[in-house]
């Protein structure tokens, strides 16, 4: 599949920076990009990731689901035959990982200030993703559930507001990010102790 070897990940990521530094230096001698001329292809980036990430989160569910009530949450997590029934979810996801990345170079033609976490948190998981496929690590499934689910929320919001559509989910958003954060290091954390003491 494209985008399988270690060097396409390391060639995107430094492209990924190079595109967003080039684009914010060239930036600062042009106006910014008017909002209505960005308004349509805003709101389609976000409605097509938004429902993307829908769908991609009901297929992880309804393989999942009956894997849990079968095999119980620890296995799930824990056992690697159980990777290969999401081997092509997780392979969709990591393509996901590369459309994010437009958000960033909206970012740099509205002439937005750039935070190195949002610079960073755009082009890691990509990286991330790609050893999940590649150490079929079992537990990789709950991560991006989570994801994919604080993600549903997040372009939601953004494709609602690109509308002028005031959301009263807005701080929603952070908090659900920062609980999917502490959530995914203690899956992480139960799933590399199930590993390693095997």
């Amino acid at each position: 599949t494209p985008l399988s070897t270690v060097m396409s990940v390391v060639a995107m990521s430094v492209g990924y920076i190079t595109i967003v530094l080039c684009g914010q230096d060239v930036m600062r001698h042009l106006p910014a990009v008017p909002a209505r001329v960005l308004k349509i292809p805003f709101f389609l980036h976000n409605v097509l990731l938004c429902l993307g990430s829908l769908l991609l989160l009901c297929l992880y569910l309804e393989l999942e689901i009956p894997i849990i009530f079968k095999y119980g949450m620890h296995n799930s997590i824990c056992e690697y035959r159980l990777y290969f029934d999401a081997e092509m979810f997780h392979i969709i996801n990591y393509y996901f990982k590369y459309w994010e990345l437009l958000d960033t170079v909206f970012l740099v033609l509205k002439k937005k200030p750039l935070l190195f976490l949002h610079v960073y948190h755009h082009m890691a998981p990509a990286a991330l993703c790609y050893t999940q496929i590649l150490g079929r690590t079992p537990m990789a499934w709950a991560v991006i559930s989570l994801n994919l689910a604080v993600h549903v929320i997040m372009y939601g919001y953004y494709a609602l507001s690109s509308l002028g559509i005031r959301c009263p989910w807005k701080k929603l958003i952070t908090t659900s990010q920062i609980e999917q954060f502490v959530i995914e290091l203690f899956i992480c954390y139960y799933g590399c102790t199930c590993i390693a003491a095997e």
